[in-house]
C-alpha cells in the first residue's frame, strides 16, 4: 500500500503577502476621523489574517459601524491549561435574546436573534484568521442610521487613549491572507464560492488537520483494510501532498447500498452548522424505516468540483448504481454537483432543513408566530399547487415580505422542497410531511461542532456498530413477534404476515384512521377511472376538529390507485384515503404493486433473486467479492435464527473451507 503524506502547512510562507481585490488594509482612525463618512474598509471574508484579536476586532467593528450595526464577543473558546483564547465569535449585538428578568419593569427584548457574525481562529505565529462569515441581518441595518452602539463608543475611547497630544499618528497595519476566496454569502448560511484562475489558490483549499489527525486518519483506513478486505476509501491529494477529500465506506455499506440506494440523503448539516469537522454522509432508509450509511467523507471545500469529487468516489464505491432520488440542503453548488454526477435522479431540497432555519431567517420579524404559521400551513396542508401559491401570497401579503430576500429564494426554488410539488418522487419516507415530523441526523449525539477529525474516527466505529445492532434487533423482533391487530379490516391481516414490525405499525395508523374518513363518493367517470371524494375528520388548530376532502383516482381493470394526498410516493405505503375508496369497491386485498418489496422481513434474503447479475467479471476481484457477499447474506440472515441454524451453517461454511483446502492442494500438485 503506498503510504501518502496528509500535512495540511500553507504553501505561502509566512511573509508572503497575496493581494485581494480592493483596499486590504485598516487604518486606526483618530478622533475625527471616526466620526466622519464611511471608509469603506474591505468586507469580512474567509481567509483574512490579522496580528492580534485586537485588531481583528476593530476591523469588524469599523465594518459595523459603516454599516450601521454593533458587535459584541458572542463567545470565546480558551485553552484549559493556558488560559489562552484561541478562538472567538464576534456578532452583530442583535444577535441571541436576553434571558428572562424576574423585575416588575423589565427592559423590552432588542435582540432579534440576529445571525449576522464571524468566526475567528488563532493560526500559526498567533496570528488570527476569519475562519467563518455570516454577513446577512434578520433586522434592518443603514449606513445612514445615527443609532450610537457600545462596541462604537469603545472604539473612540481606546483610540483616545492611543492618541499622543501634539500630532495624531496614523498606523497602517497590511491584512495578510492564508488564502484569497472571492465570497457571496448565500441565503441559506453557505459560502459561494467564484473559483479564481489562479492555481495557487485552489491548491490552499484542503482539510485543515489539527496535529494527530493526519496519522489517525491513515493508520484508521490501513486498520480497517486489514480486517475488512471490501473497506474501499480513496484520498484526493494535490500536487504539493495536501490532501483535500477523503471518501470511505465500510463493506456493510456497500452492502446495503445494493439494498437501500434507492432514495439517498446527501447529509452536509456540519458545513451549515459550522462544524469544525467537514463531514458529509450518504444516508439511506432500510426495511425498517432507519437510517442506514452508505458512506462518508470530508471535504476540504464547498465548491462545485470537491462535490463532483465525493459523488463520482460514492459512485465508484457503489460500482456505478446511481440513486433515483437525491436530497440534499438547499445550495448551489451542491445541485450543479448532483446534475453533473447524477443527471437522471430526481433530486430536490431537504424540507427539513429548510424549516430548521425558520427561527433564525425570519424569528426578529413582527409578526412571527402569525408568519411561522401560514409559512407551516402553506408547506405542509396544500393538496394542490393553486392552494400552496395562494396560500404563500397571502402570507407574503399580509406581512408585507416581498422583499424578504430568504423567502425569495425559498419561492424561486419551491418546485424543489415543497411537498406539493414533488408528487411523483418516491421518498420513503425521507421527506416530512406533517410539521411534527422529523428525521434525525444519523450521526446525531456523536458529533458536536468542535469534534476533531481523530475524535470522529474514534466514535465512527460505536456509531455504526450500535446502529447494526438496532437492526438486528428489529430483524430479530419482526420475525418473532406476532403483531396485535387493532382492527378486522382485511388489509391489516394481509401486512402483518409481510411487512417488518416499524413499517407495518405505521401502515396500520393508516388503516385505523379510515375510521376517521367517510362519505366515499363517486364524483366523475372517466372509461375505466374513477373519481372519488373521500372526507375526513383532521385535528384543526387547538382542540377542534375539520373536516378535509380528498381526491382519489381508482383504475378499475388493473387495480390503480391514487391519493392526491400522495401518501405511498411520500411514505411507501398506502393512505386511508385511498384504502376507503378499495374497500368500497369490494377489493379485500390490497394490490400487489402497493406492497413493496423492500418493506417485506424477508427482503435481505429473497433480494438476491431479482436483483443481483449473473453476469459476472471473474477477473475483477471487487467484483466476485461483492457478488459473493450478497449471496452469502441470506445464509447469515437464516443462520442466526436460532441455535440449531446457526450450527448446521457453521457446519456447512467449514466443509465449505476443506473442500477450497483439498482444491488449493490439488492445483500444486498438478
Amino acid at each position: 500500500m503506498e503510504e501518502v503524506c496528509l500535512n495540511s502547512e500553507p504553501l505561502f510562507n509566512e511573509n508572503d503577502e497575496v493581494d485581494v481585490e480592493g483596499n486590504s488594509s485598516v487604518a486606526e482612525h483618530d478622533l475625527e476621523s471616526l466620526n466622519s463618512q464611511p471608509t469603506n474598509s474591505p468586507l469580512p471574508s474567509v481567509g483574512l489574517e490579522f496580528e492580534s484579536f485586537e485588531e481583528v476586532y476593530n476591523f469588524y467593528n469599523i465594518y459595523a459601524r459603516e454599516q450601521g450595526f454593533g458587535i459584541r464577543v458572542s463567545n470565546s473558546w480558551f485553552r484549559s491549561k493556558k488560559k489562552e483564547r484561541y478562538r472567538a465569535k464576534l456578532s452583530c449585538s442583535s444577535a441571541g435574546f436576553k434571558k428572562k428578568s424576574e423585575a416588575n419593569n423589565p427592559r423590552p427584548e432588542t435582540r432579534t436573534g440576529c445571525p449576522a457574525m464571524i468566526v475567528i481562529r488563532m493560526v500559526e505565529s498567533k496570528r488570527w484568521r476569519i475562519v467563518e462569515v455570516e454577513l446577512q441581518h434578520n433586522h434592518q441595518v443603514s449606513p445612514q442610521s445615527k443609532r450610537f452602539y457600545k462596541s462604537h463608543k469603545k472604539m473612540i475611547l481606546e483610540a483616545s487613549k492611543s492618541q499622543p497630544p501634539p500630532e495624531p499618528v496614523t498606523e497602517v497595519h497590511t491584512i495578510k491572507l492564508y488564502r484569497t476566496t472571492f465570497m457571496d454569502i448565500d441565503y441559506n448560511g453557505y459560502s459561494n464560492f467564484e473559483e479564481s484562475h489562479d492555481t495557487n489558490f485552489d491548491k490552499l483549499k484542503y482539510l485543515e488537520l489539527r496535529e494527530g489527525d493526519a496519522s489517525a486518519i491513515y493508520n484508521y483506513f490501513c486498520r480497517m483494510k486489514l480486517t475488512d478486505p471490501n473497506f474501499f476509501y480513496l484520498f484526493d491529494i494535490d500536487d504539493g501532498g495536501h490532501l483535500k477529500n477523503v471518501f470511505w465506506a465500510d463493506s456493510r455499506s456497500r452492502v446495503a447500498s445494493n439494498y437501500f440506494n434507492d432514495t439517498v440523503t446527501i447529509d452536509t448539516t456540519c458545513f451549515a452548522n459550522k462544524y469544525e469537522i467537514p463531514l458529509i454522509s450518504f444516508v439511506g432508509v432500510n426495511h425498517h424505516g432507519h437510517s442506514v450509511l452508505l458512506g462518508c467523507g470530508f471535504l476540504g471545500h464547498e465548491s462545485v468540483d470537491y462535490f463532483v469529487w465525493i459523488f463520482k468516489a460514492w459512485l465508484k464505491c457503489m460500482l456505478g448504481r446511481p440513486p433515483h432520488v437525491v436530497i440534499t440542503d438547499q445550495c448551489k453548488p451542491l445541485q450543479i454537483a448532483v446534475a453533473q454526477v447524477f443527471p437522471h435522479a430526481h433530486h430536490c431540497y431537504s424540507l427539513q432543513y429548510i424549516m430548521q432555519r425558520v427561527p433564525e431567517k425570519l424569528g426578529g420579524l413582527q409578526g412571527y408566530e402569525a408568519i411561522k404559521r401560514q409559512l407551516y400551513n402553506a408547506v405542509y396542508e396544500s393538496l394542490k399547487i393553486v392552494e400552496f401559491e395562494s396560500s404563500w401570497g397571502d402570507m407574503i401579503k399580509c406581512h408585507g415580505l416581498g422583499d424578504n430576500k430568504w423567502l425569495q429564494t425559498l419561492y424561486r426554488d419551491r418546485h424543489l422542497w415543497v411537498p406539493v410539488y414533488l408528487k411523483d418522487a418516491f421518498f420513503i419516507g425521507l421527506i416530512p410531511t406533517k410539521e411534527t415530523e422529523g428525521l434525525t441526523a444519523f450521526f446525531d449525539g456523536y458529533v458536536h461542532k468542535h469534534t476533531s477529525f481523530k475524535e470522529f474516527l474514534d466514535k465512527y466505529d460505536l456509531a455504526l456498530h450500535r446502529k447494526h445492532l438496532k437492526e438486528a434487533m428489529a430483524d430479530l423482533e419482526s420475525r418473532n413477534a406476532n403483531f396485535e391487530l387493532k382492527t378486522r379490516c382485511n388489509f391489516e391481516v394481509q401486512l402483518a404476515k409481510v411487512y417488518t414490525k416499524e413499517i407495518f405499525e405505521k401502515f396500520q395508523s393508516e388503516v385505523e384512521g379510515m375510521y376517521s374518513c367517510f362519505n366515499t363518493r363517486q364524483v366523475n367517470v372517466n372509461g375505466s377511472i374513477i373519481t372519488y371524494i373521500v372526507k375526513e375528520r383532521v385535528e384543526a388548530e387547538g382542540n377542534e376538529k375539520g373536516i378535509k376532502s380528498f381526491e382519489v383516482l381508482y383504475e378499475t381493470t388493473e387495480l390503480d390507485i391514487r391519493c392526491i394526498c400522495s401518501l405511498f410516493n411520500y411514505k411507501g405505503y398506502l393512505c386511508r384515503h385511498a384504502l376507503n375508496v378499495l374497500n368500497y369497491n369490494g377489493v379485500e386485498g390490497i394490490p400487489s404493486r402497493y406492497i413493496l418489496h423492500r418493506w417485506k422481513r424477508d427482503f435481505k434474503q429473497t433480494f438476491n433473486q431479482f436483483h443481483v447479475s449473473r453476469n459476472i467479471d471473474t477477473y475483477n476481484p471487487v467484483l466476485l467479492y461483492t457478488h459473493l457477499f450478497n449471496n452469502a447474506l441470506p445464509v447469515l440472515e437464516v443462520g442466526a435464527q436460532s441455535q440449531e441454524h446457526y450450527m448446521v451453517a457453521l457446519k456447512e461454511l467449514e466443509e465449505l473451507l476443506e473442500k477450497f483446502e483439498i482444491e488449493d492442494n490439488n492445483n500444486v500438485n498438478k
